[in-house]
């Protein structure tokens, strides 16, 4: 039997099994089977060691040790090593490599959202938009490095000032802002922080004055549950509002195409599954 798994803490809100085995029963991978895994940062060796060991094929990592993985990986893709974030692991010859599939799922997730505009990159979607990023956790530097291909202005909050300033080290162009205030501007907000997981938490940052603006796009990274306070919020002020499924499910088709080299289908099938 295959195995793969998606690691994280917390992750029992993880609705990865339910998308990957999906996959690997639509095309006949019947010795294939992907769990989740709650781990301590003491447990991330191991990990790896499974890997090495050919007792897991591919694993995902998710909150909050995609950064934290990395000392124990033997090469990082292009994308894992800029944005030091790493997602999606499997073995190459021999060797333990960490790829980076966050900055191209959120790229796509944005280019699908606009269409319409010009030539429907990213670059193009959000040029001169001004971004507000909300955290500063291992996703956040793939969204970062994927914006700053464009001509966004692009600021940056998180609870611990010092991990945005991290950020800032690598991302010259980002402003930090201290959490609790927000640019005049926002075009586009983007929750990445794990506020919202739990029913009664909310974003205490006052958008009031967004108020009928259908316009401005809020983007909440959670896809469990599917309307955080945070969107909620905003689909009451009238403003475009999308959680983080889009993105999920197109990570973890670039993750499985790594795994098995099939690229899945986001179908009915799957979508129905996160409903």
């Amino acid at each position: 039997m295959k195995k793969y798994l998606v690691i994280g803490n917390p992750i029992k809100h993880s609705l990865s099994p339910l998308v990957h085995n999906y996959w690997m029963n639509k095309h006949n991978l019947f010795n294939s089977i992907y769990e989740k895994r709650k781990i301590e940062e003491k447990d991330l060796k191991d990990i790896v060691k499974e890997i090495r060991d050919n007792e897991l094929v591919g694993v995902n990592v998710t909150v909050p040790f995609k950064k934290l993985i990395i000392p124990f990986l033997d090469k990082l893709d292009f994308t894992a090593e800029r944005t030091e974030s790493v997602n999606t692991i499997l073995k190459i010859k021999n060797k333990v490599v960490g790829y980076n599939t966050d900055r191209a799922g959120f790229a796509l997730t944005i280019e699908e959202l606009f269409p319409e505009s010009n030539d429907g990159t990213i670059s193009t979607v959000l040029q001169g938009k001004s971004i507000f990023i909300l955290g500063a956790g291992g996703v956040t530097s793939s969204i970062i490095d994927a914006l700053e291909q464009g001509g966004s202005k692009v600021f940056l909050s998180n609870r611990t000032k010092k991990k945005a300033e991290d950020l800032k080290k690598r991302y010259t162009k980002i402003e930090v802002l201290d959490w609790g205030k927000r640019p005049l501007v926002c075009d586009v907000v983007i929750n990445t922080t794990s506020i919202g997981l739990t029913k009664d938490e909310r974003i205490d940052i006052d958008f009031d004055d967004c108020k009928g603006d259908k316009n401005k796009l809020f983007y909440d990274l959670i896809y469990n549950p599917k309307e955080t306070n945070f969107l909620k919020e905003a689909r009451l002020r009238e403003n475009i509002t999308m959680n983080g499924q889009q993105m999920f499910l197109n990570q973890a088709k670039h993750a499985f195409n790594l795994w098995t080299k099939i690229t899945p289908e986001i179908d009915d099938g799957v979508i129905k599954l996160l409903d």
